[in-house]
Formats: C-alpha cells, sequence, structure tokens
C-alpha cells in the first residue's frame, strides 16, 4: 500500500505537512515499509514520537487510524472480535415470542455480522487501506506475539461461526515498543525495524515551531536547551520526552513569559516533569543550568 507514497522526501513531506518532522532515514525507513507491505516496528524511550508517528501517516494519507493498546495479560479475543451477547439475547427472546422456530436455523442467526463486534485488529483488516497501530507491543505476552505474527503474515483471521476475514489490501501496520523487555526474533524478522532517539537541539527547536507556532523562536530554543540538559542526566525517574517539551513551552507562552527565567521555569515544571522526586531534584539545580 503506497498510496501515493512517491519517495522518502515525499513521506518527509506528508508528514511534515501534520507537524511531525521526521529525519531522512525515518523517512525512508517509512516509505520502504509502505512499497514492501512490512509493520514498521519502531523502538525507543517514552516521548520520543513513535505514536505520534502512527497519527501523522493516518492523517498525512487520509486513511483510518485504529489503535490497539497492549497491556499484560491481553488475549487475541480482545485484539480480533468478540459476540455482542445482550443482543444475541434479544434477538432469541424475539424469535420465541414469534414461535414456531427452528432451533438449528435459530442458532445459525446468532452469529450473523450485525452482531460481530470488531476489535482492533479485525476493524483494521476489515476498514483497510487504513493505518494500524501497536501501541507498546512489549508490555503483552509471547502468546501474544505469536498470534500477531500469524495474522501480519497472513493479512486475515478466521472467525469459527463467521468464516475468514480477508484484508482487501495489507493495512500500514505500526508496532511501537519502549523496550520493557526484548522482542521475539520471529516478529522483528517479520517486520522493518527503527529505533527513534530524541531529537538533536536544533531539530527539536524545529519541531516546537512546527507544532506550537505561537511559541517564540527564542524561547523554544531556550526550553529545549534546557530540556537537553535534564535528558543528559542519570538521576531523572524519567526524562521529558518532546510532548513535555511541548507541553512546557506552551505553559510558559501561555503565561506571557518572553523568556525561560528562575521563577517561570520553576512554576511550570508540572508541565515537564511527572515525578516528585525529579522535580525537586530539578528545582534545586535550576539556577545553575539557567546560568549555562
Amino acid at each position: 500500500m503506497d498510496q501515493g507514497m512517491d519517495s522518502a522526501a515525499d513521506v518527509a513531506a506528508r508528514l511534515g505537512a501534520t507537524g511531525y518532522l521526521a529525519d531522512q532515514e525515518l523517512a525512508t525507513v517509512v516509505f520502504l515499509a509502505s512499497r514492501m507491505q512490512r509493520p514498521l516496528l519502531l523502538e525507543g524511550e517514552p516521548g520520543t514520537g513513535k505514536t505520534a508517528l502512527a497519527e501523522a501517516l493516518a492523517q498525512s494519507l487520509d486513511l483510518p487510524l485504529v489503535r490497539l493498546q497492549c497491556y499484560e495479560g491481553i488475549d487475541a479475543s480482545q485484539a480480533l472480535y468478540d459476540w455482542d451477547f445482550p443482543r444475541q439475547i434479544l434477538h432469541l427472546r424475539a424469535l420465541e415470542a414469534a414461535g414456531d422456530v427452528d432451533s438449528d436455523e435459530a442458532e445459525k442467526s446468532l452469529y450473523d455480522e450485525r452482531f460481530l463486534l470488531a476489535r482492533p485488529v479485525l476493524a483494521a483488516l476489515r476498514q483497510a487501506p487504513a493505518v494500524l497501530l501497536v501501541d507498546e507491543v512489549d508490555r503483552a505476552d509471547d502468546e501474544f506475539e505469536a498470534f500477531l505474527l500469524e495474522v501480519l503474515s497472513t493479512w486475515q483471521v478466521t472467525i469459527p461461526e463467521f468464516g475468514t476475514v480477508t484484508a482487501p489490501e495489507p493495512p500500514l501496520v505500526v508496532l511501537t515498543s519502549n523496550r520493557t523487555r526484548e522482542l521475539h526474533d520471529a516478529l522483528k524478522r517479520r517486520c522493518l525495524y527503527h529505533w527513534i532517539d530524541h531529537p538533536g537541539l536544533d531539530r527539536e527547536v524545529q519541531i516546537v515551531r512546527s507544532r506550537a507556532p505561537e511559541v517564540s523562536e527564542a524561547l523554544a530554543r531556550q526550553v529545549v536547551g534546557l530540556v537537553q540538559q535534564l535528558r543528559a542526566r542519570d538521576d531523572l525517574l524519567k526524562p521529558p520526552g518532546v510532548a513535555e517539551t511541548l507541553d512546557w513551552a506552551r505553559a510558559l507562552t501561555y503565561l506571557g513569559a518572553a523568556e525561560l527565567d528562575l521563577a517561570s521555569a520553576a512554576a511550570t515544571l508540572g508541565a515537564l516533569l511527572k515525578y516528585r522526586e525529579d522535580a525537586d531534584r530539578v528545582k534545586a539545580a535550576l539556577d545553575r543550568m539557567l546560568a549555562r
């Protein structure tokens, strides 16, 4: 499914139009995943833009985005489909009220498409072309990985009571992982792979200016400079990601701050840091960091 994406440069331009600034390597792997009809596995620290890439792809291609949020204990049925049990019961009662119901026909009618609840994977196959985001796949277990591998290999699922559903064309699949555990080689081999790092200073300034044009160039550069210092520390529980950089820059702008000073920085740290211990450590060092 190339959806008119003619080159890596075209991918970068389309993503850029949504406010997502992709470097050459990322734009290239997205282009290849689209052309080769292969899932794209993105790994990296939280807040580096993995989920945002799938959202930007769907927007740039004008395709539906179907999101499957993984978590510990998720199983195939929660990703595939379920039956609308309350509606099935009402249907049976209606048949009984009408009288003269053949039991075999009644049972068969319970598994009509109108009672089928499509979960994300099935929904993506039926809606294709679409973008399927499998978010934080590293939080699921081995059995779920095996299920995903089967679906991504055949682009179809079989529902015993209903039949086989095959995608008219493969969806563009983006899997994200924060690398809380290693994924199996079989799943990785099925995918094209890319590690997303935090952006450098100039690129992050560009991202802030693109996503939050109300933030001045000078303030954006000060904010990003301090955020980059924070990421270089080894004593923070959760270093800020790009989303937190954007929140902090917007918060400062809403307060009317023309530049980053000690008072405005300390007052708005809640937009940047989400742990009390991190906020205490940074507040104690803010004057030194701002002086750099």
